[in-house]
């Protein structure tokens, strides 16, 4: 069994098509929503952990794909700069999933657990050193 989170693009032509489900049918995957944004005639980005066997899974996303859905792997997308972040606790206040969670009070050391992750983009937002970032097509 696999479980990943991926971030999915619908260009505008594709994303009134039932792609996610014709994936739950067609491959034996579940899923559980993240994140949604989608529009009638407009671009839509979903975030989704997908489960189910690892080669209904990869089926699954070649499926995707095929049928125009750009993928992004959420644990790989997020990322910071070592060398920037000073461990404000910023990204903490606002992260909704526990993704940054101060793991050490005495140093107030921020941890990025990445599998937590749901590419939100609030830490991107509030970081005031910008050592938090995300591709631009999150």
């Amino acid at each position: 069994m696999i479980s990943k989170k991926v971030v999915l693009r619908f260009p505008k032509d594709i994303a009134d098509k039932p792609l996610v489900s014709d994936i739950c049918k067609k491959f034996d995957l579940t899923f559980n929503i993240m994140r949604a944004n989608i529009f009638p005639r407009k671009e839509g980005i979903l975030t989704l952990e997908i489960s189910g066997k690892k080669d209904n899974f990869d089926k699954g996303l070649d499926y995707l794909e095929e049928n125009g859905v750009s993928i992004r792997f959420v644990e790989e997308s997020i990322q910071r700069d070592e060398k920037l972040c000073y461990h404000c606790g910023f990204c903490v206040a606002v992260c909704p999933t526990e993704a940054l969670t101060i793991t050490d009070r005495k140093t107030m050391y921020v941890e990025l657990f990445k599998d937590r992750c749901i590419a939100c983009g609030y830490c991107v937002k509030v970081c005031p050193v910008k050592a938090m970032s995300l591709p631009e097509e999150f």
